[in-house]
């Protein structure tokens, strides 16, 4: 018997597709498993608490917390952004100031941030589980735990760690387990646990005697072999025990992935080009088959394809079979969506928001970091999109290698004579991956003291720091009447994951 947990902190929008498709897979070869997504479950547990309120936003946070809980999941939230903005600040406040009762800990609805321990400090992570008493979810999850423990006496729990907001509740959770019931097999896996698997090889060394096993990339065939089987199974998804969880969102939405890496796989910036992650797709036709089965069994509002990159081939097999429901994902901007036929196809068979990874307003810039693309070819793919009546949701990233404070201000001039084009932006500043190809030819240093650290800081060779990049988004960049009036449209702390709700 395998017990699944998905630890606290993430957006709580959606079902977490990495443990639902563990669960499918697993459940699908005979192999007896439960999954708990204890984000969910922990946030609104925190919300049920209360604080105690010294300040009038406070109290009223309290006061209307369901009800703003009830209207954030209703679809009727969808046709008041103000509203809706007005909900998920007094949520976010109650979340806060719950989790100030613990004491070091500072919440968010996407994020857990500590006034002492790093999550990319080993020693930290050490001490969390050390004193798993302290996490502000302990309440939460040391009954959850018993009581799954209780019910279905599991021989392994695998602990899914895919984002950095997760780590220190994931290893309190793994301390009290151990603490509570010694020799309980302890599993980690997840995006978060592969990247330090590449990053830093040895570093589930530095914990020994609480996790037993680390499992990197997917983790089917791993956990098949734990429970001996041995043979290739074919992947599935379910989802039965989430579809009630109660997310937060204008409507149930079900994450579904049709690849794992990413199909391009040339952007000299990505993270998964430096960690060496293998693009490894489902036939599109299985993958729109599948997508199909999930809308007519939970009859979903969205469906969220999570692929790093939606493939050209996944596209245009979702364009003839449409899976059902309204659906949207990351998309690379190839030429094929500059055909406005086909953008109409994509639109007629559900296709509401593609996420675009443009990145930059400067030619040199995309040919610099090897993102395939011309801007020429931008402009006719934003066009079509917006005729199509299909939503865009730019993403820029700033302070790269190869971009200067001037190549940073086509950018700002790109984006402003697109802004009608454009409904939703993402503004992101360069972060170098550890093993990237700049690393190894630029001078590097640390960006503080942390031996699990994924990034590098680095001395830019156009003087083109951090501090200046931020400066100019804040002071410049955001402030431009046009992007400023765009900006105006993302939905606070969900942004992407409810952008599709608001789309008008």
């Amino acid at each position: 018997m395998i017990l699944l947990i998905n630890p606290p902190l993430v957006k709580p929008s959606e079902p977490p597709p990495g443990i639902s498709r563990l669960l499918g897979t697993l459940r699908a070869e005979g192999v007896a498993c439960e999954a708990i997504d204890a984000n969910i479950e922990g946030i609104l547990h925190l919300l049920g608490k209360g604080s105690p309120a010294l300040d009038r936003w406070t109290l009223r946070a309290g006061r209307n917390c369901e009800r703003n809980l009830d209207f954030i999941r209703a679809p009727q939230s969808r046709r008041t952004l103000d509203r809706y903005k007005r909900a998920v600040s007094d949520i976010n406040r109650l979340l806060g100031k719950a989790s100030e009762s613990a004491g070091k800990a500072r919440l968010t609805l996407t994020n857990y941030q500590d006034g002492e321990l790093s999550p990319v400090r080993s020693a930290d992570l050490l001490e969390a589980a050390e004193k798993y008493e302290e996490n502000p979810f302990h309440d939460y999850f040391s009954k959850r735990i018993s009581s799954a423990v209780d019910l279905f006496s599991p021989g392994t729990i695998g602990i899914s760690l895919n984002f950095l907001s997760q780590a220190l509740t994931a290893f309190s959770m793994i301390g009290f387990i151990k603490a509570r019931y010694g020799r309980m097999r302890v599993v980690v896996g997840g995006s978060l646990a592969t990247s330090w698997g590449a990053a830093w090889p040895g570093w589930k060394s530095s914990f020994e005697g609480l996790i037993d096993r680390v499992v990197s990339g997917p983790g089917e065939q791993a956990l098949l072999e734990l429970s001996g089987i041995d043979r290739v199974a074919r992947r599935r998804f379910c989802y039965g025990p989430f579809v009630s969880s109660r997310y937060l969102s204008p409507g149930l939405i079900l994450p579904y992935s049709a690849s794992c890496g990413c199909w391009w796989n040339q952007c000299s910036f990505c993270p998964e080009k430096a960690e060496g992650v293998r693009y490894d797709p489902v036939p599109p036709k299985e993958a729109v088959v599948e997508a199909g089965e999930l809308w007519a069994a939970h009859r979903p509002d969205l469906i969220h394809f999570v692929d790093s990159a939606m493939s050209p081939a996944l596209l245009s097999r979702l364009a003839e079979n449409p899976p059902g429901a309204p659906w949207y994902g990351f998309v690379r901007m190839t030429r094929r969506l500059a055909d406005e036929d086909f953008c109409r196809a994509l639109q007629a068979s559900g296709c509401v928001m593609l996420k675009l990874g443009l990145e930059s307003g400067d030619q040199s810039v995309l040919d610099s970091e090897c993102k395939g693309m011309d801007l020429g070819l931008a402009t006719k793919i934003l066009a079509s999109l917006k005729k199509s009546a299909i939503g865009t949701y730019v993403y820029l990233l700033f302070g790269s290698p190869s971009e200067s404070e001037a190549q940073a201000r086509n950018t700002l001039d790109f984006t402003v004579r697109h802004a009608p084009l454009i409904d939703f932006l993402n503004l992101a500043v360069f972060n170098m991956p550890l093993n990237s190809p700049d690393a190894k030819r630029l001078a590097t240093s640390p960006h503080y003291e942390a031996d699990l650290s994924l990034y590098t800081g680095f001395n830019h060779p156009k003087g083109w720091d951090r501090a200046k990049v931020r400066r100019f988004l804040e002071s410049e960049f955001k402030r431009h009447p046009a992007i400023a009036a765009v900006l105006s449209n993302d939905p606070p702390l969900f942004t992407s994951n409810h952008a599709p709700f608001f789309l008008r």
